[in-house]
């Protein structure tokens, strides 16, 4: 080591830090203690989160030690009566409390949440930040008879028509049919619906006719989940779109047979448009107040004719009443027209064309309040052939031929949210989805379909009142 000679008045130099901290040993026995009280830890809150699968073999195995297997097979046995019983007794309150519950948490640990992580990341809803993955949580499965309800906390930055895009490659990643994405009351939720089974695949028979119609909530079809769907007429103006053989007259014939009671009483009267020379509605005739068919000039006074009533009833009506009750004398006027666009579009006559069109305007902008509805279809949904289609409040897309078409009809990002008019089979004829101004996710319904038999029938029992005292309907040709 070299000696250092410190002369009088230096500085004595600092020698360099050159400490070594003294090791810390951790005893096995402390670690082996952390490992078994976290691998515990996690347990219990697997054992709590799943208590409907725990609880049970806790309570057999306890059983078990305490009476013998033979007391064990008693309660399982005394179990599965009760269960056969109440099945037998009350079946709709067995499946919705008992059975779809046990479905829904056991399709919950089985299919979705084994898989979660990897397909939200896959589908692109998951996102990484500052070396740390961050995955939408999954919060609750339901389940019924035609499908599964995934209930999901969103990320922050997520709104709910990330997921409606994303829904079909979701319901593709879980081996299922289709899916659709709709939002909830609370903002950091989404609802995805997917389909196990379609409820609509088969048709759709005729439903009752109420003697009283409930003009906010017409019984039409079947919805996807398998209920009735019903259609608020009142206040209203209806819209349906769809291709050649789509199920336009499904439609039409399923709102004129839950108006029929009211045609019979008096509450309702049918105004009946039909350019392609009556093959559509001339069988329902008996039910209509006006029927008007080929001649375009006949049809255009017609509907000034309606516009004329719209006006004295809203002279009527003004300072008494801001929304119209139907009455036998002030009935419900629905003008039902078949292939709109032939009124339109397609009349050459220019200043026949354009009566039609101040007319249907003036309908479809001032006829709801004072009880005038429009009820139209048509295959063509260009802004060209039907330049005010906004004005109706209720949109019914069918199958239609172009995936563009699904907007125009049901109108922006319809699609997106599960509105798949264009990928419905031609063999599916009445099946559609149905948008309502101010409601964001579509619904997907199938019409009843009525055949000529039915219609017939239809005509018969529920003819309007002036037909039995002889007198005659305007039919203009």
């Amino acid at each position: 080591m070299p000696l250092i000679n410190i002369i009088p008045g230096d500085k004595i130099p600092v020698a360099p830090m050159n400490v070594r901290l003294p090791a810390w040993r951790v005893p096995g026995w402390l670690l082996v203690f952390w490992w078994l009280a976290r691998g515990l830890f996690r347990l219990t809150v697997l054992a709590v989160r799943y208590w409907w699968l725990t609880a049970p073999i806790v309570a057999a195995l306890w059983v078990r030690a305490e009476y013998g297997g033979r007391v064990l097979a008693g309660v399982g046995l005394a179990v599965a009566v009760a269960c056969a019983a109440w099945w037998r007794w009350h079946p709709s309150s067995w499946l919705r409390f008992g059975w779809y519950p046990i479905v829904g948490r056991v399709r919950a640990l089985v299919v979705y949440r084994r898989r979660w992580a990897s397909v939200m990341a896959t589908c692109g809803l998951a996102t990484a930040f500052a070396g740390d993955r961050y995955v939408p949580q999954l919060l609750k499965v339901r389940c019924d008879r035609y499908g599964d309800e995934l209930t999901v906390r969103m990320l922050p930055g997520q709104i709910p028509d990330d997921w409606g895009q994303a829904a079909e490659r979701l319901a593709y990643a879980f081996r299922l049919r289709t899916g659709q994405a709709r939002s909830t009351a609370r903002p950091d939720r989404v609802v995805i619906r997917f389909l196990r089974r379609d409820p609509l695949a088969g048709t759709v028979a005729p439903l009752p006719v109420a003697e009283v119609p409930d003009l906010g909530g017409l019984t039409l079809g079947v919805r996807e989940d398998g209920q009735p769907y019903r259609l608020r007429l009142a206040g209203s103006h209806v819209l349906i779109a769809g291709a050649t053989n789509s199920g336009k007259g499904s439609v039409l014939w399923s709102l004129i047979r839950s108006l029929a009671g009211g045609v019979r009483s008096g509450l309702v009267e049918l105004w009946a448009f039909d350019p392609k020379g009556g093959m559509e509605l001339a069988a329902g005739v008996p039910l209509f107040a006006r029927f008007s068919y080929d001649d375009p000039d006949g049809m255009a006074g017609v509907l000034e004719e309606a516009v004329k009533r719209m006006r004295l009833r809203a002279a009527r009506l003004r300072g008494v009443a801001r929304q119209h009750t139907p009455t036998p004398d002030e009935p419900l006027i629905v003008l039902v027209v078949d292939e709109l666009a032939a009124l339109t579009a397609y009349i050459t006559d220019r200043k026949v064309r354009d009566r039609i069109k101040e007319a249907l305007g003036l309908l479809l902008s001032q006829g709801r309040a004072v009880g005038v509805h429009v009820v139209a279809a048509l295959q063509d949904p260009r802004k060209e052939v039907l330049p005010f289609r906004d004005l109706f409040p209720t949109r019914i897309g069918l199958r239609l031929t172009e995936p563009e078409q699904v907007d125009m009809v049901l109108g922006d990002s319809a699609r997106d949210r599960g509105a798949l008019c264009d990928r419905i089979p031609e063999s599916a004829p009445g099946v559609g989805f149905v948008v309502l101004d101010g409601v964001r996710e579509p619904v997907r319904v199938r019409f009843a379909y009525l055949t000529d038999d039915d219609i017939r029938e239809l005509g018969r029992d529920y003819r309007r009142l002036c037909d039995d005292t002889n007198d005659e309907q305007e039919v203009t040709k």
